[in-house]
């Protein structure tokens, strides 16, 4: 039963990394060479379909990666699944505080409402989100160094 859950937890933290590396590395860029309004209008589409999507994905991995913690607790790598978790911790409560306010503005924006500094509103997200993305990254490789 560890076993899976190790698996399974392994998979649902990388696929949450595989997304949020492409929406700063991937998706972002595009979006950001499209001319001004529809910029600013995939922006928002992004927000609230990922917004709507990753509190569960973040909190999910959360609890997946302390349930390994706890059931596996005797077991080799544990410390670093502990860490994961702490790190993924981290990584809710920055998406709290910081992106989260951010979004929830940014996905009622139209053309016709958008604040003057939109943009640099966006590019504070997308700062915070590059950090977010590292913070995930750690704990998704801390998981997978815990499984060898």
């Amino acid at each position: 039963m560890l076993n899976a859950l190790e698996v399974f937890t392994t998979v649902v933290v990388g696929l949450m990394v595989g997304v949020e590396f492409s929406v700063a590395f991937v998706m972002n860029p595009i979006l950001d060479a499209l001319p001004e309004d529809s910029r600013q209008l995939g922006h928002a589409h992004g927000g609230r379909m990922l917004g709507a999507l990753m509190p569960f994905w973040y909190v999910g991995s959360l609890v997946l990666s302390a349930l390994w913690a706890i059931t596996g607790w005797h077991e080799h790598g544990a410390g670093l699944v502990v860490i994961a978790a702490v790190l993924l911790i981290l990584s809710v409560v920055m998406s709290l505080l910081l992106l989260v306010p951010i979004n929830n503005r940014n996905r009622t924006w139209t053309p016709e409402n958008r604040p003057d500094d939109w943009q640099e509103q966006l590019n504070r997200w997308l700062r915070f989100h590059y950090i977010r993305v590292a913070v995930i990254i750690a704990a998704f490789t801390l998981l997978v160094a815990a499984l060898a």
